[in-house]
């Protein structure tokens, strides 16, 4: 876009702005929000072919129209179900032990040393071999694996849930701390 179209797009917005949003929030159920990004999009659609268009407040309706027809078919499929009854609350999995196990894991996390802390990231959330975390923190192969065993254990008497062994309750209280961080 020249100057001279710039400049004829910014006069075209100050004059009809005002009777294009009135139809864009009529469009939208009287949602000035949603109103003012409905013509927005439309505004940013004929900026880029504003050279041209030959009749812009037709163009931009059309596309008013088109951009709220387009969500209210999106809107259209997402829509919820709606049932008689409730299904069963039995068969619904109860997620809290998983949110106490990572509550858990993030308090015991804090309370390891920087360096064991960057060990246990690097070998079991990013799953890196122990020459890569060694060469990452310049250290030796050795010292990647005893930190990182010492790590684990103190992890372990923190938080039992992550002991070899322990009863689990359910997929997500596996021996790895990863398991525990997703």
């Amino acid at each position: 876009m020249n100057d001279e179209e710039e400049r004829r797009f910014r006069e075209f917005v100050a004059a009809r702005s005002p009777a294009l949003m009135r139809t864009a929030t009529l469009l939208t159920g009287g949602d000035t929000h949603a109103a003012e990004d409905l013509l927005q999009t439309a505004l940013a659609k004929a900026a880029g072919r504003w050279g041209r268009l030959e009749n812009p407040e037709a163009y931009l309706r059309q596309v008013l129209y088109r951009q709220q027809v387009s969500l209210w078919r999106l809107l259209r499929t997402r829509r919820e179900t709606t049932v008689a009854e409730l299904p069963d609350a039995a068969g619904r999995e109860d997620t809290t032990g998983a949110a106490e196990l990572r509550i858990q894991m993030r308090r015991a996390l804090a309370r390891l040393t920087a360096r064991q802390r960057s060990m246990l990231v690097l070998r079991y959330f990013e799953d890196c071999p122990e020459g890569e975390v060694a060469e990452l923190l310049g250290c030796s192969v050795g010292t990647v694996r005893s930190t990182t065993h010492r790590a684990l254990a103190k992890l372990r008497k923190l938080v039992p849930e992550l002991e070899p062994g322990a009863v689990s309750r359910g997929p997500e209280f596996g021996n790895s701390p990863a398991e525990v961080w997703k």
